[in-house]
């Protein structure tokens, strides 16, 4: 008798790609030293300093992406009373160069 053995032989080629995550960090050239503090703040104040402490605007941003404070300091100290408790972006602007940070308010 004879066999016939007949056997299939699947390769299956497999085409994947990975992006590696881009993390919103800023760039070394628009790193202006920011520093916020206390993090998380417990109301009042928080002390917002750069590498040259010059004139900052300030933008802090809720959740939604919308505007709730907005205020030029010369000094490093922001008044943040009016804000309730939440999470909030700050975004400062010293000498053309912005960068960002999160704020917790309690």
């Amino acid at each position: 008798m004879k066999h016939m053995y007949f056997f299939l032989l699947m390769f299956t080629i497999g085409v994947s790609s990975y992006a590696s995550p881009r993390l919103n960090n800023p760039s070394p050239k628009n790193d202006i030293g920011l520093r916020v503090y206390p993090n998380p703040a417990y109301g009042g104040e928080v002390y917002i300093t750069t590498k040259s402490n010059g004139l900052k605007n300030i933008v802090i941003f809720n959740v939604f992406g919308t505007p709730v404070l907005k205020d030029a300091i010369a000094t490093n100290t922001l008044n943040i009373t009016k804000l309730p408790a939440g999470v909030y972006i700050v975004e400062v602007t010293e000498n053309d160069l912005t960068t960002t940070q999160k704020l917790v308010v309690k």
